[in-house]
């Protein structure tokens, strides 16, 4: 728990550090902006992150996008996996890391050009990337705050390159009513 409560603390310099990655993001997004759909990977704790990214994409881009359980690549989604297919998988060094690995390389091995998240300095996914934006560590439970943010720009960039307006996403409701 003070692991925790320390990272908590540590968030906002950390969240900082992330931002300065804009310039990077967009870049990333000058070549994606013009695609059909994006695949989002991930596993665990950045399962979620996946669906939260692949819903902002949607959202605001009106681009198909999936967040996908990366472990289950081989249960239909890899079939979507070519080289025209764009993928971005979250994999960070937590539990789920060796797993997220094996699904960097399955894409790879449809000539896919992944695009990955993961955390600054490893090497060994970020040489396996075509693409690679590398975010600072922290708590494993507090990681998806950090890798959501590259996810979000993305998104906001992607809208803003098509010419729409981020502010105003069209059929999206700025609140829910209930019976």
């Amino acid at each position: 728990v003070a692991e925790i409560i320390e990272g908590l603390k540590e968030l906002p310099e950390l969240v900082r550090r992330v931002l300065k990655l804009d310039n990077e993001i967009l870049a990333l997004a000058r070549d994606l902006y013009e695609e059909k759909s994006l695949l989002l990977m991930g596993r665990g704790y950045n399962y979620a992150t996946c669906l939260e990214g692949a819903l902002k994409v949607k959202e605001v881009s009106y681009m198909h996008s999936e967040g996908i359980l990366s472990g289950e690549l081989k249960h239909g989604p890899l079939a979507l996996v070519d080289e025209n297919m764009p993928c971005v998988l979250v994999i960070l060094k937590d539990n789920t890391y060796a797993k997220c690995h094996n699904a960097l390389q399955q894409v790879m091995a449809r000539h896919c050009r992944p695009i990955t998240i993961c955390e600054e300095g490893d090497k060994e996914v970020q040489e396996m990337s075509y693409r690679s934006i590398g975010i600072p560590r922290t708590v494993d439970c507090l990681m998806n705050i950090l890798a959501v943010i590259p996810l979000q720009l993305l998104s906001f960039h992607l809208a803003v390159l098509k010419g729409l307006d981020v502010d105003c996403p069209r059929n999206l409701a700025k609140s829910v009513t209930t019976e």
